[in-house]
C-alpha cells in the first residue's frame, strides 16, 4: 500500500464511519479501485477503525470518564446501581456482547465470503429502506437516561448487523433507537459509546494478527490512515450530532440508494470485482 492509497483510505474512513452509509463497504469499494480488484482486507479495516474510535474516546472523554468512575464507584458500593451511569455503563457492556460472540464465531467468513461486494450492494440498499422506516415512524421521545435493559440488548443486536459490510454500525444501531422511540441525538450518542469496546477489541487483535504475520507490515501507510481517519472522524462527529438534532436521515438513505445502484453498476460492467 503506498501514501497516497492510505491517505485516501484514512479519508474516506473518517468520513464514513460515523454516518449511517457503511465505512465497510467504502472501504472495500475504494480499496479495489486503489487495488486493481483486490480488497485491502478486514485487517486493515478493523487497524484504520482504531483512529476513528479514538476521536469518539476524544470527543466523548468527559462522559467516559465520568460514568467509568461511577461505574467502579457503583462496584464498590459507593454508588447505587441504579445511577444512570452506571446503568450505561453497563448497559455498554452488555450491548458488546452480541457483536463480540459473532465476531469471533463467524470470524472467517467476516474476513472472506461476507466481503463479497454482491453483498454488499444488497445490503446498502436494504438497510437505505429500513433507516427510512425507522426515521419516518420515530416517536423522538426518549432520551438515554430512559435507556432499559431490553434496550440495551437490542442495541447490541443491532450493531452486531455491522459484521456485514454494507450495514453500517451507526445505521444499524441508530434504526434500532429511532424504532424503539429515541431521539436522533440519544440513538447516534448511544450508537457511538456502545462502538468503543467493538471497535478497539477487534482493531488491536487484528493489529496482534497483523505483527505475528510473515513479512513486515506497511507500518507507516497503515499509520496516516489511522491517524487521518482520526481527525476527519472527529469533525464528522460534531458535524453529525449537530446536524441530526434539526435534520432527519433522508440524505443518507438517498445517497445509500444510489451507492447500491453505482456499486452493482460497476460490478456488472466488470469494473470492480466482487470478491
Amino acid at each position: 500500500m503506498g501514501w497516497f492509497e492510505a491517505l485516501v483510505l484514512g479519508i474516506v474512513q473518517g468520513l464514513t464511519e460515523f454516518l449511517p452509509i457503511s465505512s465497510s463497504a467504502h472501504q472495500s469499494i475504494a480499496g479495489q479501485l486503489f487495488f486493481n480488484g483486490r480488497d485491502p482486507g478486514a485487517a486493515f479495516t478493523a487497524i484504520n477503525q482504531l483512529g476513528t474510535e479514538a476521536a469518539v474516546l476524544v470527543y466523548f472523554w468527559r462522559d467516559i470518564v465520568r460514568i467509568v468512575k461511577r461505574w467502579c464507584l457503583a462496584l464498590v458500593g459507593k454508588v447505587p446501581q441504579s445511577d444512570p451511569d452506571v446503568r450505561l455503563g453497563w448497559l455498554v457492556i452488555v450491548g458488546s456482547i452480541p457483536i463480540s460472540v459473532l465476531g469471533f464465531l463467524f470470524q472467517d467468513q467476516i474476513e472472506t465470503r461476507l466481503r463479497n461486494l454482491w453483498i454488499t450492494a444488497a445490503m446498502l440498499f436494504f438497510f437505505a429502506l429500513v433507516i427510512w422506516w425507522a426515521d419516518r415512524r420515530a416517536s423522538n421521545r426518549l432520551s438515554l437516561e430512559h435507556l432499559s435493559w431490553r434496550d440495551g440488548v437490542l442495541y447490541g443486536l443491532a450493531q452486531s448487523l455491522a459484521l456485514i459490510p454494507g450495514v453500517s454500525r451507526s445505521g444499524g444501531t441508530i434504526a434500532a433507537g429511532l424504532f424503539m422511540g429515541y431521539t436522533r441525538e440519544a440513538a447516534a450518542r448511544y450508537s457511538f459509546l456502545l462502538a468503543i469496546p467493538a471497535v478497539l477489541g477487534s482493531g488491536f487483535f487484528q493489529l496482534s494478527k497483523v505483527a505475528d504475520a510473515p513479512g513486515t507490515p506497511d507500518w507507516g501507510p497503515i499509520a496516516v490512515a489511522t491517524v487521518v481517519s482520526f481527525v476527519v472522524g472527529y469533525g464528522v462527529i460534531a458535524w453529525l450530532l449537530r446536524y441530526i438534532s434539526t435534520h432527519d436521515f433522508r440524505p443518507f438513505v438517498f445517497y445509500r440508494i444510489a451507492l447500491a445502484v453505482v456499486l452493482a453498476g460497476l460490478l456488472l460492467t466488470g469494473v470492480v470485482n466482487a470478491g
